[in-house]
């Protein structure tokens, strides 16, 4: 099946129990994915959405320079499949290469490198969510939502450990719904730790 382009539509906090979910939606179609992350991960992507840049360079910062160096940058990232409630993605670079990366990493280095973010049609079937009929003002409530937010929002008591630099796993799966939420209130997502780095890309790649 094919790979549908996507944006990101931003990070929002499932509550009561405080889980950062990225929302991701279909350019072409009226569908969302949303995918648990962690804290940590979910700071680094609001700060990338809103421009900001740290002194130094940061992990995803630094990956991107080192692919700089070798000639080499991304070229896109897709959304690969899942499995079990753990979602996989992949990084495709200008010189053919092809990473094996969690959806929070490799969304946070496509909005860093201005690259498109895809999602696997079958994903998007499976573990989608339909959207609402359109309502301008629930969309500029959840815009605004996502404009004035900080970081700090996205470190909940619960985590073990709050640094943008390393967090805990809790990163990518699937949800079980069954009502059609508003974009503002994506389906529960979670994640369970990629902490296999040789795990097989889901769809084989």
């Amino acid at each position: 099946m094919a790979d549908l382009e996507v944006e990101v539509v931003g990070v929002r906090i499932e509550l009561p129990a405080n889980q950062p979910i990225l929302v991701l939606k279909a350019v072409e179609r009226p569908r969302y994915l949303p995918i648990w992350i962690g804290s940590s991960e979910s700071a680094l992507i609001q700060m990338t959405q809103k421009g900001l840049i740290s002194a130094r360079p940061l992990t995803h910062q630094l990956l991107l320079d080192v692919l700089d160096r070798y000639g080499a940058s991304i070229e896109r990232v897709t959304v690969t499949g899942r499995e079990e409630h753990t979602f996989y993605a992949r990084i495709d670079t200008s010189d053919g290469k092809q990473i094996s990366a969690r959806p929070s990493d490799a969304v946070l280095l496509a909005l860093t490198a201005d690259a498109p973010v895809y999602v696997a049609e079958s994903v998007l079937d499976e573990d989608g969510i339909d959207a609402p009929e359109p309502d301008e003002d629930a969309v500029a409530q959840f815009r605004e939502f996502l404009d004035h937010v900080s970081a700090e929002d996205f470190s909940p008591d619960a985590e073990a450990d709050g640094s943008a630099e390393s967090a805990p796993d809790s990163d990518d799966a699937a949800p079980g719904h069954t009502a059609e939420p508003d974009p503002s209130d994506a389906s529960e997502q979670s994640d369970e730790p990629d902490d296999d780095p040789s795990a097989d890309d889901p769809d084989g790649r």
